[in-house]
């Protein structure tokens, strides 16, 4: 196999960005390790290129290379060797567990960019366990990745200016805006993001308003495409949990989450993937 590009983890985020990177004619191979997961990868993919043909935004011939340019594989080991041409990580939200998996990337694949979809954890201190930190950089997609336009890119302070200058390229290339912002904590989207939900969380804490009506009046008064509460539960309330503590230690107390949301979280609330957050999607 010539260079491919790959992505570690199967969760929502590491599913759009394969088939991001396969719609744009990339050799793309997702790395999970559970054979659920793994099973369900390519039907999960295989739907939303379906839906696409429906929708009249593929052909079916198109929806069918589509897919045919994705695999799934086991571990990081069984990707081919030292030819990747770039490798998402896409692991949950942890410091530790990100640093375990990226020198096995780094020595395996020898990728010409090495980058984490990390929402906000440090760049610079993920770098700190790798041997070639100028090819490391954050690469921020948002969710549903194949409808979301933005791509935030997050430079390190040993990022390589070739790197990034390739980062935005790719980022054009499979059709996304990029911008590219320094390494600072909540970057800029996490940050300006997080601080609008945790206060829309306060709000349904203190009997302001309904969680429809907190999200009403952003959608309507702010033009927000979704409230804040609804968006906390299409990205996970774990995920907002995990983004929450991790910024609360670097800024501060406004960073703080609510006890809403530290309960939910406890009580197996996840939002739309558990089946009910603030809203129920059962």
């Amino acid at each position: 196999m010539g260079e491919y590009s790959a992505v570690i983890g199967a969760g929502t985020m590491g599913l759009g960005i394969a088939y991001v990177l396969a719609a744009a004619g990339d050799t793309a191979i997702l790395v999970e390790p559970d054979a659920g997961r793994a099973a369900n990868a390519v039907a999960t993919l295989t739907g939303v290129a379906e839906s696409a043909v429906k929708r009249g935004k593929l052909s079916e011939d198109a929806a069918k290379d589509l897919i045919g340019r994705i695999s799934v594989v086991a571990a990081v080991e069984d990707l081919p060797a030292g030819t990747a041409e770039l490798v998402v990580e896409a692991v949950p939200e942890r410091m530790e567990l990100k640093k375990d998996l990226l020198p096995r990337i780094e020595t395996h694949c020898a990728p010409a960019i090495l980058a984490t979809n990390t929402s906000g954890l440090s760049i610079d201190e993920l770098a700190t366990v790798l041997t070639r930190p100028e090819r490391f950089l954050g690469l921020h997609f948002f969710n549903p990745v194949w409808v979301m336009p933005l791509l935030e890119i997050v430079r390190g302070e040993r990022t390589d200016p070739a790197v990034l200058e390739s980062a935005r390229a790719l980022a054009v290339r499979i059709g996304k805006e990029p911008i590219v912002v320094r390494n600072m904590p909540g970057f800029a989207t996490s940050r300006l993001g997080v601080a609008i939900g945790l206060e829309g969380m306060r709000m349904l804490e203190e009997g302001v308003a309904s969680a429809e009506d907190i999200d009403k009046a952003m959608e309507l008064g702010y033009k927000h495409p979704m409230g804040p509460l609804r968006l906390t539960d299409l990205v996970g309330l774990d995920v907002r949990l995990d983004i929450a503590r991790n910024l609360s230690k670097d800024l501060g107390p406004r960073f703080e989450p609510p006890q809403i949301l530290i309960d939910k979280v406890a009580a197996g609330e996840l939002g739309k993937k558990s089946g009910k957050g603030f809203y129920d999607w059962s």
